[in-house]
């Protein structure tokens, strides 16, 4: 069992979108970063991404994930969200910029069929929010669009989704992705850092 484990925590993790969750004194709280089988159990239906918190979950969580003071996710560019980058980079009918960061609490797979995250959350202080935007390097310089934005929460909420938009309601969603939940509280803050990388 310690030789899979091992195994399995030595396996990289996509580090598209990072998770942050500090409670009202600004202690970082713990969150469960998610492997790539995971994911993969998500994406096919097998798992919910409200699981982790079962009363199994202790026994077999090892095996999808560890604990950590940060959650990175894979990201996943949505087909409309294609056509709103091609349209950005040649001016074809001048889509707006997708900066708003939208979170959910829906469980269903992201697919790139998506348009619409499945439960967008509205209340609590987690409601759709502009980012502040800004070019960072990854590979090389500015090839990488930046987009964050700390959540200062009111309520209990189990977030489990998110999506970025280009519009404060409706608009195009380019990338959506679904995980294991952050469960977030009253005076909690959480903060989320987007990157698309141009590649």
């Amino acid at each position: 069992m310690k030789v899979l484990q091992r195994a399995l925590s030595q396996v990289p993790t996509y580090e598209n979108v990072q998770y942050e969750l500090r409670d009202s004194q600004g202690n970082l709280k713990p969150l469960f970063q998610d492997y790539r089988l995971t994911q993969f159990l998500i994406k096919k239906g097998w798992l919910s991404p409200l699981w982790i918190n079962s009363a199994y979950a202790p026994r077999i969580s090892p095996f999808l994930g560890r604990w950590s003071t940060q959650k990175r996710v894979r990201n996943l560019v949505t087909t409309v969200g294609k056509a709103l980058i091609a349209g950005r980079i040649n001016g074809s009918g001048a889509p707006a910029a997708a900066t708003y960061i939208a979170v959910g609490t829906g469980t269903t797979a992201a697919a790139a069929g998506d348009t619409t995250l499945q439960t967008e959350t509205t209340t609590s202080g987690l409601g759709r929010t502009a980012g502040t935007v800004s070019l960072v390097t990854t590979s090389t310089t500015n090839d990488t669009a930046q987009i964050t934005n700390t959540f200062s929460v009111t309520g209990t909420v189990a977030v489990t989704e998110s999506g970025l938009f280009n519009a404060a309601s409706s608009g195009t969603m380019e990338t959506h992705q679904v995980f294991t939940a952050i469960n977030v509280v009253n005076g909690d803050s959480l903060t989320i850092t987007w990157k698309v990388q141009a590649s």
